[in-house]
């Protein structure tokens, strides 16, 4: 039984480790945080409204309109890495697949910014 307990003994030993670590890393910003923070950073920032607000309150949809447009143009993007990587290996078919692609985001992003989606007035 000994023998047992011996074999264990790392991974108690790294088990313990692993939560003081742990704990450590929980506890430390409550004692290391700056407690008074200035007006910059109590300021609003992307979101166009006060942070601590009410949560209730009324709040311009705009941001999350001009958010929306950035993940899908950003995604539509993020297609064209693969199709580049492997661009000599897809052919006439795979370059003109993704250039119907781009007049396609092209014509998108063109109707958005035709119906002032992108302006923040």
């Amino acid at each position: 039984m000994p023998s047992l307990l011996s074999d264990y003994l790392p991974l108690v030993i790294f088990m313990a480790i692993a939560f003081a670590i742990g704990l450590a890393l929980l506890i430390a910003p409550f004692i290391v945080a700056y407690k008074s923070p200035d007006p910059e950073k109590l300021s609003a920032y992307e979101c166009g409204f006060n942070a601590f607000d009410d949560a209730r309150m009324r709040f311009d949809v705009r941001y999350y309109l001009v958010s929306l447009l950035f993940i899908i143009f950003d995604l539509e993007v993020a297609f064209l890495f693969p199709w580049a990587v492997a661009f000599k290996e897809v052919g006439p078919l795979g370059f003109w697949s993704v250039i119907v692609f781009l007049g396609v985001l092209t014509v998108g992003f063109i109707y958005e910014w035709k119906k002032g989606a992108l302006e923040w007035d």
